[in-house]
């Protein structure tokens, strides 16, 4: 089916009292969530970990596939052969990038949403002459290779000028103050349905338009910190994601595709919430046993805290993450190792790897 645009701001999805009552616990979830983060000594420590896990499940939700532990243990300062891993770091820059952005309370835009587009598909085959820009050619969802386009599930609306016309009335929408009108849980469920079905990149729209969900509920102030999780629910519900994207499309189902997303968003902010809470307890777990070690509080501590950031970790990143030599920061790594609270990693893989095992216990779940 072709598409036909929606104009958001005059569109009011008939809801059920059903589906205003998950979208009201959509909004007590994220609440919860953003009070849990707001306690935090350093909100930031723990979002690396949390970004790891949503980079990995966003990319395999479009087919690119690298386990979370090799996630974990890449360096994002060092150039990576595989592409699929590759993939999933540009996004871990791409994120980063988006949410200092809005951190510093800059409007979403056009250049911003571009940027993002090319940082994701930097150095990979994606990458084209049109990446980081809005697509000048026809693209089809759902086809197989070799089909024909009017056989495609979906077929986005046609490359051109009123497709960037249409992008930038979108990001104009997702940006506005919708006020007390529409719930930012319903705003944030229809800016991603129609990002999703202008489609304006060549490749990366899925990641970005799930990106898009956190900075939207960022930039409405539903969300302080963005520690939100949301794509591995949906994508242990691929299929249902994709239909429920598609009735909209079909048969103005703004319902079902309401419901299915503030259920999601419920579910990512319990799930989130509680792995904080257990990454913390395992952090105070951690600082305890160095504590009981007698080992110097300033530099063991600050390990403690990297290997929350980052689970999987060599010397190196030892040595440059705390500003010492790598002779003290070998040291200090065997001495966390002998006090329980590190551990080598698979070594036959790594060099000279490793890793923090009571945190990669909460986070490999």
């Amino acid at each position: 089916m072709a598409f036909v645009p929606l104009p958001l701001e005059r569109v009011t999805p008939p809801l059920s009292a059903t589906t205003f009552n998950a979208v009201a616990r959509a909004r007590a979830a994220l609440a919860s969530l953003d009070s849990s983060a707001k306690r935090l000594p350093n909100p930031a420590l723990l979002r690396r970990s949390s970004l790891s896990r949503e980079a990995q499940s966003t990319s395999a939700l479009e087919g690119t596939y690298a386990p979370l532990q090799e996630v974990l243990a890449a360096d994002e300062d060092e150039d990576q052969s595989d592409e699929e891993l590759r993939e999933v770091l540009n996004y871990l820059r791409a994120a980063e990038h988006a949410f200092a952005w809005v951190g510093e309370g800059r409007p979403l835009t056009l250049g911003l949403l571009i940027e993002l587009q090319a940082r994701l598909v930097r150095g990979t085959t994606a990458e084209t002459v049109s990446s980081g820009r809005v697509r000048d050619i026809q693209v089809v969802i759902g086809a197989r290779r070799g089909a024909r386009v009017q056989d495609a599930r979906f077929i986005p609306r046609p490359p051109g000028p009123e497709l960037e016309a249409q992008v930038r009335d979108w990001l104009d929408w997702v940006g506005a103050d919708h006020g007390n009108e529409i719930d930012p849980v319903v705003a944030a469920a229809m800016g991603h349905y129609q990002f999703e079905t202008l489609h304006p990149f060549n490749d990366g729209n899925g990641r970005i338009g799930r990106l898009f969900i956190v900075l939207q509920l960022l930039h409405e102030g539903v969300l302080t910190e963005p520690t939100l999780t949301v794509s591995p629910w949906f994508e242990a519900r691929r299929a249902d994601y994709f239909d429920r994207l598609l009735g909209v499309s079909s048969a103005g189902n703004w319902n079902d595709w309401v419901r299915f997303f503030a259920d999601g968003l419920t579910a990512s902010a319990v799930e989130t919430a509680a792995q904080l809470e257990d990454l913390l307890s395992v952090q105070a777990d951690l600082k305890d046993r160095v504590k009981a070690a007698g080992l110097r509080a300033d530099t063991a501590m600050s390990l403690v805290d990297f290997a929350l950031a980052r689970p999987i970790f060599t010397v190196r990143q030892v040595e440059r993450r705390l500003g010492v030599t790598y002779a003290r920061a070998n040291g200090l790594v065997a001495q966390l190792v002998e006090a329980g609270v590190l551990a080598p990693h698979d070594e036959a893989r790594y060099n000279r790897t490793f890793s923090a095992p009571d945190v990669l216990a909460v986070l490999l779940r």
